[in-house]
């Protein structure tokens, strides 16, 4: 297959017109590449002198007074917390695992009079219902609630601070004006 010279040529300005666009596009990419790293140094800079020590604040204004506050609550509660756990939470913990087990065993022994064709008794085994004792959560659970939810609202606070829009962070640049632009009156300066 051959090609006329006019082909040629075009093919050959075309070729050109393609290494020229790729040279193009490898500096736009590099300057793309620097304007990132510029940037995320930039964001370096903001976090090491914004948000750090918002954070900080946050921590010492809300984290701390409270983990004081229940650390200094909990020392003063160490022997009623600890009868407390020997007293309610170890008889409940029984009594979750001995109900576990007495369904355990009514349903072991409602299969077997099943199996052997004695259904009225079967019956009556999975009728039986255990009464479990209900407790809710104590002093201690109510501290370590309390704490976590303030733990949780300082980092979303962190994290709100982090991500929320700025105006006043970027200033955009001065578009540059022309003679044309410049000299041309506004459409609503005539009248």
């Amino acid at each position: 297959m051959s090609l006329t010279r006019k082909r040629k040529k075009e093919l050959k300005r075309l070729r050109s017109g393609a290494e020229d666009l790729w040279t193009q596009q490898q500096e736009v990419l590099a300057n793309a590449n620097a304007l990132a790293a510029e940037a995320r140094k930039q964001a370096a800079y903001y976090t090491r002198e914004e948000i750090a020590p918002r954070v900080r604040d946050g921590y010492d204004t809300y984290v701390r007074p409270a983990a004081e506050t229940a650390k200094s609550t909990a020392s003063r509660y160490a022997g009623a917390a600890r009868e407390r756990v020997v007293g309610d939470v170890i008889p409940a913990v029984g009594t979750a695992v001995g109900t576990a087990l007495s369904v355990v065993d009514h349903a072991r022994a409602a299969r077997a009079a099943a199996f052997s064709g004695d259904f009225s008794k079967a019956a009556k085994q999975l009728t039986k219902k255990p009464t479990p004792k209900k407790s809710g959560p104590g002093a201690g659970g109510v501290v370590a609630i309390v704490v976590g939810i303030v733990a949780a609202v300082g980092v979303l606070y962190a994290v709100w601070q982090t991500f929320r829009a700025d105006d006043e962070l970027w200033v955009a640049d001065e578009e540059p004006t022309t003679p044309a632009s410049s000299s041309a009156p506004a459409s609503g300066a005539e009248l």
